[in-house]
């Protein structure tokens, strides 16, 4: 199991507004910054370095797939449209991916610098 992941992104406060954004309906909030380094947990905890962090600097070539899990599709929909209103671009609507299997709900998201972002349920709803 990942303790924490950590992406390079071109535009720090760009990028921070754009995760608080697009995070925020799946449960994660911004709980740490540090010298252009910014934490998101869902375990709220500040005193923790858990979660999904961004980090200032060149951009990352190849851009990276990052999926977070969901308990809700409704969530995962919410996810969608907050990243589209915050300047993300589409890479795949909300809806069942049979492929992968019968329950397997997901959105798909590229970032300000081409990483794929999704949030993903595999539970029936």
């Amino acid at each position: 199991m990942l303790d924490h992941i950590m992406i390079n992104v071109k535009d720090f406060e760009k990028s921070k507004a754009f995760y608080k954004a697009i995070l925020a309906p799946l449960g994660y909030i911004h709980i740490w910054e540090l010298q252009g380094w910014a934490g998101f947990s869902a375990d709220g905890k500040p005193d923790s370095c858990w979660g999904f962090w961004i980090q200032g600097g060149k951009q990352v070539l190849p851009p990276i797939h990052v999926a977070f899990r969901s308990d809700s599709r409704a969530k995962i929909r919410a996810f969608y449209h907050a990243a589209l209103k915050a300047g993300g671009r589409d890479n795949g609507p909300p809806g069942i991916r049979e492929h992968y299997h019968p329950n397997y709900y997901g959105a798909f998201v590229y970032d300000f610098d081409g990483h794929n972002i999704e949030a993903v349920s595999h539970t029936p709803e």
